[in-house]
């Protein structure tokens, strides 16, 4: 998943978490034989005698990795020294998302919209335009700030 966001492939990425996303398979949970809300090991394949059975659940880092591809790089909110990235890459088919970012003590609140194409990137902060996906921090008091993404 990550590293079709990073060739900027947000219809793939998104194929890859609903292929494997454990809500996904509710519809076949007598045949799956795990909670529907976990991740498992592995999935037996169709030359398995119990096909479908997901087997070691909860035994599997999945879930954090998961996590970590959807939010950081899917909807593409993510840290980093300088400050809070916000770079999504998402399927085609959304028209965008809103989301709310507590880091170092200032509130974010993030509305991505797809406009056009949805291949460019442009982030406002307060309403001031930046000329790149970083929110450069500001001063840590405790101040909200709005941003969008285009």
């Amino acid at each position: 998943m990550i590293a079709e966001t990073r060739l900027g492939h947000g219809d793939r990425a998104h194929d890859y978490y609903s292929r494997i996303n454990p809500s996904a398979r509710e519809e076949i949970g007598d045949l799956h034989r795990c909670e529907p809300y976990v991740y498992a090991q592995m999935i037996a394949g169709k030359d398995a005698p119990t096909f479908g059975e997901a087997k070691n659940s909860w035994l599997t880092g999945t879930a954090a990795w998961n996590y970590y591809a959807i939010t950081q790089w899917i909807l593409g909110i993510r840290t980093s020294l300088a400050g809070l990235e916000i770079a999504p890459v998402i399927p085609k088919s959304w028209p965008g998302f809103t989301a709310t970012r507590i880091f170092r003590g200032v509130v974010y609140r993030i509305a991505i919209e797809r406009k056009g194409d949805g291949n460019r990137i442009a982030l406002t902060v307060d309403g001031n335009r930046l000329r790149a996906t970083l929110c450069l921090l500001p001063r840590m008091d405790g101040r909200k700030f709005r941003s969008r993404v285009f």
